[in-house]
């Protein structure tokens, strides 16, 4: 990531390609995972913003194929976070660089809490996400 990336709080992870893979109503999220193509590898995410969202969200595959969704929301200076590549760890998009773990738990750099975590439930190609 390029130093004016972090300076501006400019995140890496993308919207979906397809904006119709994920719909938002009564404070759940699903994802048609066959359409968010993005999600079908570990350590690949993406971001959801819009929609009816109070929160931008992060979602992220692990190595073990599960899904994980996070306040896209560093608890440091409120950026935004990213995965780390070929890691379970999530970090802060700014200069400061705090690293949470999978559960959200910080790991290391200036933020003094950890990040908001929402439960995730998949069912065959459906990831619902519960925001409330």
């Amino acid at each position: 990531m390029g130093i004016l990336k972090k300076i501006f709080g400019i995140c890496e992870t993308k919207k979906p390609k397809d904006p119709h893979c994920w719909t938002f109503s009564d404070g759940r999220i699903e994802i048609d995972l066959n359409r968010a193509g993005e999600l079908s590898m570990p350590y690949r995410s993406i971001r959801l913003e819009g929609k009816g969202l109070a929160d931008r969200i992060l979602v992220v595959r692990d190595d073990s194929g599960k899904f994980h969704a996070y306040n896209n929301k560093c608890t440091h200076m409120g950026r935004r976070i990213d995965p780390v590549l070929g890691s379970s760890d999530i970090r802060c998009c700014s200069v400061m660089g705090s690293v949470f773990n999978a559960k959200g738990e910080i790991v290391s750099g200036p933020a003094k809490e950890n990040l908001k975590q929402y439960m995730t439930v998949k069912q065959g190609s459906i990831l619902s996400i519960l925001t409330v």
